[in-house]
């Protein structure tokens, strides 16, 4: 099983994901964790890049959704590998977060279909998840949460990706889980999508 979770920065991904895979061991799994960007060559580019106050214009955005996507190939032979050999594995982020990132800012409606095509094109060879979960936190809390250090973490921009992550939820079937509440609330809800899954009580 291939689970991916996404959200905002800021919206706890790092944490549930300790959790679940805690969780998953503790049922006897086999769990591998990964995360996007790599730490790949490519990824430390992203970092880098991520980093630079021109990070969301979109000569930027663009770069940077190429560069993912090449990162996230990397991932491929890995997640392809470990499911061969019956692990689990739990993703921070996939190739949806360049959905609702890298879509360009500044293009016309009428171009914007365009871009969006080309963005599931450059990743058309990246393996789907089978369990998405969106974590959906309020944009001042998310902010509040983050260290400052990307040029992402700002209002206006995270007020339109979490909006794309919505709409990326209704026509793909994310579950999407209230990142307002409490770390526990929070973590038993992912249990609750998940046990069905494998046949697990919470």
């Amino acid at each position: 099983m291939y689970i991916c979770l996404e959200g905002i920065d800021g919206s706890g991904k790092s944490t549930q994901i300790a959790l679940l895979e805690k969780w998953l061991k503790d049922f006897g799994y086999d769990v591998l964790r990964i995360f996007e960007p790599t730490n790949s060559p490519t990824g430390k580019l992203i970092r880098e890049i991520l980093k630079d106050p021109r990070a969301t214009e979109d000569n930027f955005q663009k770069t940077l959704a190429l560069l993912f996507a090449a990162d996230r190939m990397i991932l491929m032979e890995t997640i392809k590998a470990a499911e061969g050999s019956g692990k689990a594995v739990i993703s921070d982020r996939c190739f949806y977060s360049s959905i609702a990132y890298q879509n360009p800012q500044g293009v016309e409606d009428l171009n914007r279909k365009f871009y969006k095509d080309w963005l599931y094109e450059i990743n058309k060879f990246v393996k789907k998840p089978d369990i998405v979960i969106l974590l959906d936190l309020d944009v001042e809390k998310a902010i509040s949460r983050c260290d400052g250090n990307d040029s992402f973490e700002n209002k206006a921009f995270l007020e339109k990706i979490r909006n794309r992550y919505l709409e990326l939820a209704k026509s793909n079937d994310f579950f999407v889980i209230n990142a307002n509440n409490g770390v526990n609330k929070v973590h038993t809800d992912i249990k609750m999508v998940i046990s069905p899954k494998i046949g697990r009580c919470v």
